[in-house]
């Protein structure tokens, strides 16, 4: 059970991060920084991880001050959340697994 846990899911700013990915088809940085509360860094950090992983996909648009970054995620970052949670579940309450 616990070996099915991914690590690079389960960090938890990831865990919302991508909760709030798996239910919309992108969201932008600006939005994502207000309601995880996140400084900008610490949230460049944590999508940078998820982006490495493959679970992730920035856009940007535009240059400068004006520019902005949107994330989505990919199908390998829906399989993999979608594993973590079941992985998740049965660790919780086994009799649901």
């Amino acid at each position: 059970m616990i070996g099915d846990l991914d690590p690079i899911i389960h960090v938890p700013k990831r865990l919302a991060a991508m909760a709030i990915l798996a239910n919309a088809p992108s969201v932008s940085f600006r939005f994502l920084k207000e309601q995880l509360q996140l400084t900008d860094s610490d949230l460049s950090k944590q999508m940078s991880a998820l982006e490495a992983a493959e679970y992730v996909k920035s856009a940007k648009d535009g240059h400068g001050r004006g520019a902005s970054t949107t994330f989505s995620m990919t199908r390998t970052g829906r399989n993999a959340y979608t594993a973590h949670c079941a992985a998740l579940r049965a660790l919780i309450d086994p009799g649901l697994a």
